[in-house]
């Protein structure tokens, strides 16, 4: 019996419906959220995921404004323009476009990022407070993908979740929001020795290393949830993700596709952090 597919297209509809109310609520009290996103360079995939962030950002009522720089553009010319950002009343969320070039320290251009504006969940504030349960703005991704199992009724709390992948941006940040949920969480790689032993036992199985199809179905334990965050382009140009989609639905309980899964939540979950930014915003200012 086949998965039943996690619809990501669907599911984003459904939140940006929920928030969209709340925005246009900020905007008749005369507080429109703004997302400023800044980008350096001209790498056509993130121009694509500008354009993509714009347009959901008018869908929901989001004034948003893009700073472009060219790509031999300096790191403190970029820095001052966050930090200008920052002091602007009427942008309440700031997105650097990653990959940066490669003369650029995307750490230090994230930690110039006031935290009250981090609608990325990128800067050190709000990944380290994750490990306390007290981060202001989780990571895009991996709040789109406890999203997601929340919406589509997906016990957390009790069950076995393997993470496979560490980085900073999905890998560590989703172990750490799925243990505050309940779950008991094993964190792996791409290196680790018997992978399949451990993915076997997980309830919950998350994958993104970036290796297409490395989750085969023989990996999977039967009636899973499998969320798949890897996005890969083939030698023949077509889109697969880090698991063996067609192999793998025939076995879980649960899978997301590539694409149309867990994408168009992370643009969705950047919009609501967004929301909430400006939310925080209004009270802060009617508490002067």
């Amino acid at each position: 019996m086949s998965a039943t597919i996690m619809d990501g297209n669907a599911l984003a509809r459904e939140v940006r419906a929920e928030w969209k109310v709340r925005a246009e609520r900020l905007t008749e009290n005369g507080v429109q959220p703004g997302l400023a996103v800044v980008i350096v360079g001209d790498n056509p995939a993130s121009s694509i995921y500008v354009r993509n962030k714009a347009k959901a950002c008018g869908d929901t009522g989001i004034y948003s404004e893009i700073h472009a720089f060219p790509e031999k553009a300096s790191q403190d010319e970029v820095i001052q323009r966050i930090q200008e950002l920052n002091r602007n009343p009427r942008i309440h969320g700031i997105l650097v476009q990653l990959p940066l070039p490669r003369h650029f320290e995307s750490g230090k251009i994230i930690a110039s990022i006031a935290v009250e504006k981090d609608a990325d969940g990128f800067h050190l504030y709000n990944v380290g407070a994750l490990v306390t349960g007290n981060t202001v703005f989780p990571p895009c991704t991996p709040y789109g993908v406890m999203k997601m199992l929340e919406k589509c009724g997906i016990p957390v709390e009790g069950k076995h979740a393997v993470v496979v992948g560490r980085s900073n941006i999905v890998g560590k940040p989703m172990a750490f929001m799925l243990l505050q949920h309940g779950a008991t969480v094993t964190i792996c790689t791409s290196k680790t020795l018997e992978l399949a032993e451990h993915t076997k036992r997980a309830d919950i199985l998350v994958v993104a290393v970036g290796k297409p199809r490395m989750i085969t179905a023989d990996m999977v334990k039967p009636g899973a949830t499998v969320i798949d965050v890897g996005i890969n382009r083939l030698p023949d140009g077509k889109i697969a993700g880090d698991v063996d989609f067609e192999m793998v639905k025939e076995k879980a309980g649960h899978i997301t596709p590539v694409p149309g899964g867990v994408g168009p939540m992370t643009i969705t979950m950047l919009l609501c952090n967004t929301i909430e930014a400006a939310e925080r915003a209004q009270t802060a200012q009617a508490r002067v």
